[in-house]
């Protein structure tokens, strides 16, 4: 019988998806057949599966550390905000609906036949299956349909152990907390805690691991080091986005909207030496000396628009454009740098028109049918082929489109103005492709170091593996799951 182990939290980032994915090589090492799991994630920043769905990026990166195809069944829900209020709500990785955060409890309890059927089928295919958790099980007031945590764990009889993250401060409290708010059945399933993120000597906190074990009865996992080189992972989080440590002479400006996705374009650009990548912040002006402005991808592209116009971005795009710079628009990006961007069925959000930025002679409505698929595409300026993914609603058309950025299967995307220095496109993921990367940075007069970004991710989870083998009982994690 597939065996499973869950890694649940004491809240929010406090590193699960990167102890899940550790683990998930560790195991892939010991030769095991492995696939994560996530029963429900929030995040806008989705991965296209080989299936033809969406699933959260950090169950994207978990499948590449089990060296397995990505699968909707990873993710079976998917919450993507649209508005404070609201999300998207996608199952087995379709679309299903738009709720408030309010009426998501009622729908909860028809989602989990789904959780239990996906995480089933995947147990039918792999030797062990690791889960990881969204939140905290201390969010005792969510626990009625709970289907992220206990909930998910009580259904499928699946063993827990807590992760607390010291980085943040008061760890004691998070895991002693967590046990004294529980329920005893809830409490019968954790088999254990680990400490994440520490930093400096970690023998100075032996008397508190110990407290909490003796306090809780809980056997202790280890306590783990912070792990420095986590940037170089694809992020799911934008907060977790890493610009440049170097001050590359190339200055790469990406805008921080406020209902950002598919943010992993930048991951690869941000270890170009030879790149200063910057993301920048609300309040915060364009800086004059940006080469390049990346308008990245949104769930909710007017939404974000309002949010680029209320920084003064817009004014700031028009002096960069006057000073000679380059934006590119990438997806709901491209949306925007057209002249209008029109929702009549309000697909959305309040359906209506709002005028684009006018950079690109394009327009753009909405449509209810989202594109989703891998894509191989050759760029325009350069002739270099490169692959990528497309997630997005709404058509895009104009006379700017005849000078398209890509062309794929001979078919014109996207667009690029007269002078050549505006472009928009739908296509996600193309910096990870190291032969465009290095071609795309030639047109703005930078070099390309040449590295393989796939490689450098590959290494970094082998690096991270042997962190986990080094600081923790990985043997006595996997041998918990039942």
């Amino acid at each position: 019988m597939t065996k499973a182990i869950m890694i649940q939290g004491t809240g929010s980032n406090v590193g699960k998806s990167m102890l899940v994915a550790g683990l998930c090589r560790a195991a892939v090492r010991r030769g095991l057949s492995v696939a994560p799991f996530k029963p429900q994630n929030m995040s806008n920043n989705a991965a296209v599966t080989a299936d033809g769905g969406e699933i959260g990026r950090a169950q994207a990166l978990q499948a590449l550390a089990c060296k397995v195809p990505l699968t909707v069944h990873m993710n079976p829900v998917l919450l993507k905000p649209e508005t404070d209020v609201g999300s998207q709500v996608v199952v087995q990785g379709k679309r299903l609906t738009t709720v408030k955060a309010r009426d998501y409890a009622k729908l909860k309890p028809q989602l989990m036949k789904s959780v239990l059927e996906s995480f089933n089928t995947l147990k039918s295919q792999h030797d062990i299956v690791i889960v990881e958790g969204a939140g905290s099980p201390a969010e005792v007031n969510l626990r009625a349909g709970d289907i992220a945590n206990m909930g998910f764990a009580q259904a499928s009889q699946t063993p827990v152990v807590l992760a607390g993250d010291i980085d943040r401060g008061g760890v004691i409290a998070q895991i002693v907390g967590t046990q004294a708010v529980i329920s005893d059945d809830d409490k019968s399933l954790v088999q254990g805690f680990l400490v994440n993120k520490f930093r400096g000597d970690p023998s100075l906190f032996d008397d508190g691991y110990d407290l909490i074990q003796a306090t809780t009865g809980w056997r202790g996992f280890g306590v783990l080091p912070y792990f420095a080189d986590a940037w170089k992972l694809p992020a799911e989080d934008a907060l977790d986005i890493h610009g440049s440590d170097t001050e590359g002479e190339t200055h790469i400006v990406c805008l921080g909207l406020s209902r950002i996705a598919n943010f992993d374009d930048l991951d690869p650009l941000a270890q170009e030496p030879g790149v200063k990548l910057t993301m920048l912040r609300a309040g915060q002006p364009i800086p004059g000396d940006a080469k390049l402005v990346i308008i990245p991808g949104s769930k909710s592209t007017r939404g974000d628009l309002a949010f680029l116009r209320q920084q003064g971005w817009d004014i700031d795009l028009q002096a960069h454009v006057r000073r000679g710079g380059h934006i590119l628009g990438i997806c709901g990006g491209y949306q925007m740098l057209g002249t209008e961007i029109a929702d009549p069925e309000g697909i959305e959000g309040t359906a209506g028109s709002t005028p684009g930025l006018g950079l690109l002679d394009v327009t753009t409505q909405m449509t209810a049918d989202k594109r989703l698929t891998e894509t191989h595409a050759i760029h325009a300026q350069s002739g270099v082929s490169f692959g990528g993914y497309e997630i997005h609603i709404g058509r895009t058309q104009g006379a700017d489109t005849a000078r398209p950025f890509a062309h794929i299967d001979g078919r014109a995307e996207g667009a690029q103005s007269a002078n050549g220095r505006i472009s928009g496109s739908y296509l996600h993921g193309m910096f990870s492709d190291d032969a465009f990367r290095a071609a795309f940075l030639e047109t703005l007069g930078a070099q390309s170091s040449g590295a393989s970004y796939s490689q450098t991710v590959e290494a970094t989870l082998d690096q991270l593996a042997d962190h986990l083998e080094a600081h923790l009982d990985v043997s006595g994690l996997l041998e918990l799951a039942r």
